[in-house]
């Protein structure tokens, strides 16, 4: 009997699912948002199934399971790795011993800065409607304690170069008004260094040096770099390998946060 109830508890733990959320005050969630590159395009392989009895998760119908890629789930014909557990691992490492860790998925793909404030419904997710209903869910069980986000791309452009850094510290104030707190750490990610062909490098560079002047003058707000990482082929998405490591960078930068 015990080896039986042994196999079924590695087949329930295997699948993500499980029946008790940690207290609310030791479950330590953190929201993913931007675009398809915090969505994940990676190739999911069998260590990123892998799940741990102390990373959360929720699915499509907002019920709570043990996180394993893909974590998205938002454009199902091009769900693929993202940097979520991966990150949840590394700050695993630095917590309390009864801390969990949930990430909450709420990347969509192509999405650009201006379409989060207003709100617009993009691949068929009104974006800050449901960043807002993954907050206030989320926070019925758990603390927010930051905001992982990467986006650019579709802003790496001339004509939203300009309005791009206004824009985005507008967005990350009402993103910290609907978790209810204004110093909420906002982590943000470099896009590549890969972009092709010069032209459109340019303006991935300019945006860089945007988000950089952000993290500089901006309290809470921190920024990782990217620039020594890989595309999957496409000059536009971060691989396999990166998204292991850009989650890795996140989690030491929220580490650093908490150590001062």
């Amino acid at each position: 009997m015990k080896e039986l109830l042994s196999i079924l508890l590695v087949f329930v733990i295997s699948q993500g699912i499980s029946q008790e959320l940690p207290d609310k005050e030791n479950l330590w969630v953190y929201v993913m948002a931007g675009q398809s590159n915090m969505a994940g395009r990676g190739v999911v392989e069998p260590q990123d199934t892998v799940t741990n009895a102390r990373i959360w998760t929720i699915n499509k119908e907002l019920g709570w399971v043990l996180a394993k890629e893909p974590l998205h789930f938002y454009e199902p014909k091009m769900v693929g790795l993202d940097c979520g557990l991966s990150f949840a691992k590394e700050l695993l490492k630095s917590v309390p011993a009864n801390v969990s860790i949930a990430v909450i998925p709420c990347a969509v793909g192509g999405s650009s800065v201006e379409q989060w404030l207003g709100d617009s419904t993009h691949r068929d997710v009104p974006l800050m409607s449901n960043f807002k209903e993954k907050v206030k869910f989320a926070q019925e069980y758990g603390l927010i304690k930051g905001i992982i986000w990467h986006q650019g791309e579709s802003n790496a452009n001339l004509g939203s170069l300009p309005t791009f850094p206004s824009h985005l510290l507008q967005l990350f104030h009402n993103f910290r008004d609907i978790s209810g707190n204004i110093d909420l750490p906002i982590v943000m990610g470099e896009i590549g260094a890969f972009a092709q062909p010069k032209t459109k490098a340019k303006n991935w560079k300019a945006l860089n040096g945007e988000l950089k002047e952000i993290a500089k003058k901006e309290d809470n707000t921190f920024l990782i770099t990217t620039k020594d990482l890989m595309h999957k082929g496409d000059n536009v998405h971060f691989d396999s390998a990166s998204q292991r490591i850009i989650g890795k960078r996140y989690a030491n930068e929220f580490i650093k946060i908490y150590k001062n």
